[in-house]
């Protein structure tokens, strides 16, 4: 092999290694259950007791296991999509701008809800239209692994809608 070729090979060879990062970073968000956002070697929160049912504002008011707020912060930051059901918070006359998604078709209405590492907190700038609320939505976006309270629950994740469509098996 003569000097030129080598060089070539060389060069070719760490340009392949220095692009690597960026192209298995670019291949797009990843497809995530509902169980990775519980952290590793955490078993699945449990609600400790039902809590109470607030009958003025029509909502529970639940008690967690600490397994139930640990949330997988190795998932901050990262383009995710997630499939769920959704709980409108706010919405325009176009539709729904800000919702919960959650794992299971009515969590959070009348019922206890699930712990806040099985909830997210999703906002939009695009509407999702007012359809059918109980059909399971895709929802892809930046996920950020931060507890709050909404009106209806506790979360442990909020995530910047980048596209949400009607989830299709």
């Amino acid at each position: 092999m003569n000097k030129l070729a080598t060089r070539r090979s060389l060069l070719q060879m760490t340009a392949a290694v220095a692009i690597t990062p960026f192209a298995a970073h670019s291949s797009g968000p990843r497809r995530i259950k509902w169980s990775e956002l519980i952290p590793e070697g955490t078993e699945y929160g449990e609600i400790v007791a039902y809590g109470t049912y607030d009958k003025e504002r029509d909502i529970w008011l639940p008690e967690f296991d600490e397994n139930g707020l640990k949330l997988n912060t190795d998932l901050d930051g990262a383009e995710i999509t997630l499939a769920g059901y959704m709980i409108p918070l706010e919405f325009t006359s176009e539709g729904v701008t800000d919702f919960v998604l959650v794992p299971f078709v009515g969590a959070c209405i009348h019922v206890p809800p699930p712990p806040p590492n099985q909830i997210v907190f999703v906002r939009s700038d695009n509407p999702w239209p007012q359809g059918n609320l109980w059909d399971a939505l895709l929802v892809t976006g930046q996920l950020k692994a931060q507890r709050m309270t909404t009106d209806v629950a506790q979360v442990g994740y909020e995530l910047a809608a980048m596209g949400i469509e009607n989830f299709r098996r």
